[in-house]
């Protein structure tokens, strides 16, 4: 109970975990119904088939206990190869689990498992009943693998959203940046890929990454790619052409790679460099990596974003937290309404720092103080810290990044959600993966323990008509029933 006092946040349940089911079921009129529309020579022929087959079975199974114990032995198993491909094996060879795709590298959570954790069969779901799951509202592309949100911006008038993209297929692999815009956040254009892996320093995939706005009007794209011996380097991007709006062409730098892992960091630890801030004549970048189980951030100058020197100490670190990607680091006012460019520090101001747990696979943020000449931030509380206190959200919600809306100053959240189903679900709808609603980042003045979010305003105009009540008396302890049709929102 004390602990519950200290922690506003530690009795919010576990979403993801409690509700784990991925797909709703038809509604029971719904099968009634189609019992009901069934011939009625159908079903009398059904249950006579079924009585038949019955007796069928257990005669085969006589068959399968006198026979089976001497040749059941015999019969191959499926294995995992090397290359973690299936293969047929002998019977003496040993069962070996399927892996997921993609854990290694932090990016995929999802497997092949013909049953779920509890040992029940899954659903065999045809590609019909999967077509209706596509979303209405999220954005996501028209088919395959997507995962995290890359260097979203607003510019010369268009939203830009970057993502990881797999374009052959509905599994994590070859990872390429999809390119889409937008004028409202909710209509989205797409375009050619921003980016594919072509180069030995991201031949594995061009990962996440995030976009830095210069004040002469330049952009800087900085992304960690997987080299061809599965290094984690960062390197840089720029727009071929300033002058197009729709910054379709883009071409890397010839010095790439320009940072690798430093001495003490694992080759498979160095990733995700966020939005740089600007202090003083430099910038800073942060990285997430790892000393053992201990989750860290490292923060790297440069003045030309080619080449960059690795300050002394640490942003933050947490231990127990393991792997920190995707990490975030964003200022909030604490006074004003608006949201503030990732370059403002001073008073009435807090940073928000965020990783994503690849142990986990949980977005943990937490506010605090950022002393610039230390380069040194320090949570409010250090029972709220990284990794240990609160999230940006209780169910799937992963590698979020946020960008600063320069056009309606305000702070924007994306995020990938990615879903509970197998891949094999994946492969039969042909895609897998969305990115949340966008949502508009703000300080809690009530609290001052956190964040507060809400969809942006854009969401507005998806509603085509509400209903409204006025001078409604509420008792204490009555019930008063309200015609809300099929509303699935209500605003105080």
């Amino acid at each position: 109970m004390v602990e519950m006092m200290k922690n506003p946040f530690f009795s919010f349940p576990d979403l993801e975990n409690e509700y784990p089911s991925s797909y709703t079921p038809l509604l029971q009129d719904q099968i009634s119904k189609q019992d009901h529309e069934r011939p009625r020579n159908v079903q009398q022929t059904s249950n006579k088939g079924l009585l038949l087959t019955f007796s069928l079975f257990i005669c085969i199974a006589f068959v399968v206990v006198f026979t089976g114990s001497d040749h059941s032995s015999m019969s191959p198993v499926v294995v995992i190869d090397d290359d973690n491909r299936p293969s047929l094996s002998s019977p003496s060879e040993k069962l070996t689990p399927i892996i997921p795709r993609g854990v290694s590298e932090g990016v995929s959570e999802k497997s092949f498992h013909p049953v779920s954790g509890d040992g029940i069969l899954l659903f065999p779901w045809s590609t019909n009943m999967l077509s209706w799951q596509r979303t209405a509202y999220h954005f996501q592309p028209q088919k395959n693998w997507m995962n995290d949100p890359d260097g979203p911006m607003f510019y010369k008038g268009w939203y830009h959203l970057f993502y990881q993209y797999n374009p052959d297929a509905a599994v994590w692999g070859n990872i390429t940046w999809g390119h889409s815009v937008s004028k409202d956040l909710i209509n989205w254009l797409d375009l050619p890929f921003a980016m594919v892996p072509d180069h030995w320093y991201d031949i594995n995939g061009v990962w996440t990454g995030s976009a830095t706005l210069l004040p002469d009007g330049s952009i800087v794209m900085i992304y960690t790619g997987s080299t061809n011996e599965s290094v984690q380097v960062q390197n840089v991007a720029f727009p071929a052409n300033l002058s197009d709006p729709l910054l379709i062409d883009w071409f890397k730098y010839s010095g790439n790679p320009v940072l690798v892992p430093p001495p003490g960091i694992g080759a498979k630890d160095f990733r995700d460099p966020t939005t740089a801030l600007q202090v003083s004549d430099k910038w800073r970048i942060v990285i997430g990596s790892r000393f053992n189980t201990t989750g860290i951030a490292l923060v790297y100058e440069t003045t030309d974003f080619l080449s960059y020197k690795l300050l002394d100490g640490l942003l933050h670190e947490v231990p127990t937290t393991g792997m920190w990607e995707c990490v975030d680091f964003y200022p909030v006012s604490t006074t004003a309404a608006n949201g503030l460019d990732t370059s403002v520090n001073g008073p009435g101001v807090k940073h928000v720092l965020k990783a994503s747990l690849d142990d986990t696979k949980k977005d943990y943020y937490a506010l605090g103080t950022y002393d610039s000449e230390t380069n040194t931030w320090t949570p409010d509380d250090p029972e709220l810290d990284v990794g240990i206190g609160i999230r940006y959200d209780y169910g799937k919600y992963y590698a979020s990044k946020t960008f600063y809306d320069q056009n309606k100053k305000r702070r924007i959240l994306w995020s990938w959600i990615g879903e509970t189903d197998s891949e094999t679900a994946d492969i039969k709808k042909r895609w897998s993966g969305v990115q949340g609603i966008p949502r508009v980042v703000t300080f809690d003045k009530k609290t001052k323990t956190n964040v507060l979010q809400w969809p942006v305003q854009e969401v507005e105009s998806l509603r085509h008509s509400s209903v409204e009540f006025d001078k409604v008396k509420v008792e204490a302890g009555s019930i008063i029933p309200l015609d809300v049709g099929t509303a699935t929102q209500l605003i105080w």
